[in-house]
């Protein structure tokens, strides 16, 4: 199995996407091929022994930087390492794209460059949410600002697909994340979404409250992508900010000081719970080929879970699966 990576991306750069490429090579088994500035690319790798067979390097001159405009950069930079390593995807000489780069910039290459699956209106970018019973899919985080209810029920079935496919849960309950849970609750956009989860052929929970997200009652969370990135930044900066404020009370005294040592295997468990870095990047569902964001500041580890996710993704035939149910429903 062959992961295109995006070498370039990403805001620590070579280092961690280099690192967590060669972790995922020797613990994962897949082969990689490294897009981006080759000199650069060959200079880093000098710094680690690895099997060569499994390593390629592709060179791309050119980088699209975060604050560029992400269609027009898509278009004008051709010979960018996102770019290309898109086209590998399009052109099946890699199974998957992993990249920590520009997230406009992925969701417009994914879409014009990949392509969307016959019978996707709009692909959608889906991360992990840690929840208190483990894990659910959040379905959109962010590609897609003004849904239609149609919109909504595509994301609920490719949110279906993969949480039984790849994360493994038999029968996923979904639910549509609303300001009440009654069936009249919620904008026209949910109130109409409601209606045809209802009647689609997935596990539909109902409508869920947003202050419920965290208890893990549904396994896929699906909204449109202002609700899913502002529920996403909102969880971030809150575990971040908890996190913060624990340390500040546990250095105030000694005695606060003897509470966290008594505490800290089981602070430890609780952060690697709501880590980011644990379950890898946020799949781009919808499109003909795996497409994965991983996070901004990801370091190593966190890259070689994407490229983790990349793999059982590719392995379980998520394409091919959202196909045969969009036919099914055109039937």
């Amino acid at each position: 199995m062959k992961i295109a990576i995006d070498a370039m991306g990403g805001d620590k750069g070579l280092t961690m996407t280099i690192k967590g490429s060669l972790d995922a090579v020797k613990e994962l088994d897949v082969n990689v091929i490294l897009v981006g500035k080759s000199e650069m690319i060959k200079k880093e790798l000098e710094k680690y022994s690895y099997d060569e067979n499994k390593v390629e390097i592709i060179n791309a001159d050119e980088i699209i930087e975060n604050n560029e405009k992400p269609v027009v950069a898509i278009r004008r930079k051709k010979e960018s390492s996102l770019v290309k390593a898109l086209k590998l995807v399009k052109e099946k000489e890699a199974d998957a794209l992993v990249s920590a780069g520009s997230t406009g910039a992925l969701l417009a290459g994914g879409l014009f460059i990949v392509g969307r699956i016959k019978g996707i209106d709009r692909p959608a970018l889906s991360p992990v949410y840690p929840t208190e019973k483990g894990i659910s899919l959040l379905i959109d985080a962010g590609a897609n600002v003004d849904c239609k209810p149609k919109n909504l029920e595509q994301f609920a079935i490719m949110g279906s697909i993969y949480a039984e496919k790849v994360l493994n849960i038999k029968n996923p309950k979904v639910g549509l994340v609303n300001i009440g849970e009654e069936e009249e609750k919620g904008n026209e956009l949910t109130k109409e979404s409601y209606k045809l989860l209802k009647n689609a052929d997935i596990n539909f929970y109902g409508n869920l409250e947003v202050r419920d997200l965290p208890k893990g009652d549904c396994d896929v969370l699906v909204c449109d992508g202002f609700v899913g990135n502002t529920i996403l930044k909102l969880t971030e900066g809150l575990s971040e900010t908890i996190f913060s404020m624990l340390k500040k009370e546990f250095m105030k005294n000694f005695k606060s000081k003897i509470g966290a040592l008594l505490l800290k295997d089981g602070l430890k468990s609780f952060k690697k719970q709501i880590d980011y870095s644990e379950y890898g990047g946020a799949l781009l569902l919808g499109v003909k080929g795996g497409v994965i964001k991983a996070h901004g500041s990801s370091d190593a580890k966190a890259f070689k879970n994407a490229i983790r996710q990349a793999k059982i993704f590719t392995e379980n035939n998520v394409v091919e699966n959202i196909e045969g149910e969009i036919l099914k429903m055109e039937d």
